[in-house]
């Protein structure tokens, strides 16, 4: 099973900063994952940020399914920025971290990294700008008052 962790900015640094929790899920790099080269295929990066924001939202206690059987709510990556340090390899084992920079009405901006886990070495840096759409329209909604609060409240 895998673990997930949640630090707060007073537990990873002086007390004094004002920096949101980070979320930190473990990814483990498979074959699949890799070109040729034995290292990870750039896309995959991707898929690795998009767990781990999923699993940030699982763990304050939503589900995507359920958020837009309930509500007609789905989050779409609106843009990216993506910065590749160092490549991570076949069966690394890497942590990928969600950080809410910015909370908005109906998008929300995240920091996220990769690093490998043996020697805390930054492998993928991206700054991710998810925006909430209805499921049936597909236009900018607003996020619900329940998630907004529970997201505002983890800040």
């Amino acid at each position: 099973m895998q673990t997930v962790q949640i630090m707060h900015a007073a537990q990873s640094q002086d007390s004094t900063s004002s920096q949101p929790p980070t979320f930190v899920w473990p990814v483990r790099v498979y074959y699949e994952d890799t070109d040729a080269g034995g290292v990870v295929y750039n896309a995959n990066y991707l898929r690795f940020f998009e767990r781990a924001r999923t699993e940030w939202l699982r763990a304050l206690g939503f589900e995507q399914d359920q958020l837009r059987a309930t509500h007609d709510l789905l989050f779409v990556m609106r843009r990216i920025n993506v910065r590749f340090v160092q490549p991570a390899r076949f069966n690394d084992a890497l942590s990928v971290t969600v950080v809410v920079q910015h909370l908005g009405r109906a998008s929300i901006d995240f920091e996220q990294q990769i690093r490998r886990v043996a020697d805390d070495q930054l492998c993928c840096q991206a700054e991710v700008n998810i925006a909430a759409v209805s499921a049936a329209s597909l236009r900018p909604t607003r996020i619900p008052p329940h998630l907004f609060a529970e997201i505002a409240d983890e800040r």
